[in-house]
């Protein structure tokens, strides 16, 4: 699929976002979210070949790089985004993730995307995630990323603060879609937003949302539902393999 024919026309689907109005300021504040959320479930071995998507500015393949990973590729369409990476001599380019998927010949043991999922249409997300599927070594793994819909505070606005959303994840929602793609050992996990420990208010707040968890798992369980994710986002990582 060109990426031209996706739903999502309003902007490339796949450019990064959110971040900070000041970007030199989001290789900080985004390193402590990518840190806390996404490192543990990078491979060991530091020549693992991974693939950022959207990687806008390369926050996450800044923090990648630090950590001693020396085969990283991180793609995005927004060319000024781009920029901001290449000036601090990261290794990104410009690429739409459909084309790039479908025309690269390289296999990795890693592909990382965090915005793709929510801008697509239920079938452009069967089709991306086949495409991921494709584009992995046997046992590579794909870590992606969801808004949940199960929080009752966050879930619905989620869905609507941006134009282009086509849709909300819960934990089994998103195990269903990887799973119809053929992916196996799925786990799915919260995305911690509270990482910034150098400030009290951290704590206060790490506090009050694990007795929210609480509550609305107390509801939750009221109307015969079993969900036990309740952050604001989720993510998985997924095994291209049995």
């Amino acid at each position: 699929m060109h990426s031209s024919k996706l739903t999502a026309r309003m902007e490339p689907f796949d450019s990064f976002w959110e971040g900070p109005a000041d970007i030199n300021k989001g290789y900080g504040k985004f390193a402590a979210f990518y840190r806390n959320n996404y490192l543990s479930h990078m491979p060991v071995q530091k020549t693992a070949r991974i693939l950022v998507v959207s990687c806008g500015p390369g926050y996450f393949v800044d923090l990648l790089r630090q950590d001693g990973y020396i085969q990283v590729t991180g793609i995005d369409s927004d060319a000024k985004k781009i920029q901001h990476a290449l000036s601090r001599d990261l290794p990104c380019k410009v690429a739409r993730a459909f084309e790039y998927l479908q025309e690269t010949d390289e296999l990795f043991d890693v592909i990382f995307c965090e915005q793709e999922l929510n801008h697509l249409t239920k079938l452009e997300i069967l089709e991306f995630l086949t495409l991921c599927k494709s584009r992995l070594e046997p046992g590579g793994r794909l870590v992606a990323h969801g808004l949940n819909g199960a929080n009752p505070i966050t879930g619905a606005e989620a869905l609507a603060q941006n134009f282009d959303h086509y849709n909300t994840f819960t934990e089994y929602t998103l195990r269903q879609a990887l799973e119809y793609c053929g992916f196996s050992k799925i786990h799915i996990f919260p995305l911690n937003l509270y990482v910034f420990y150098k400030n009290p208010l951290n704590y206060v707040l790490i506090g009050a949302a694990g007795l929210l968890t609480l509550c609305f798992r107390a509801l939750f369980i009221m109307y015969g539902k079993s969900n036990k994710i309740f952050t604001k986002k989720i993510a998985a990582c997924a095994i291209n393999g049995q």
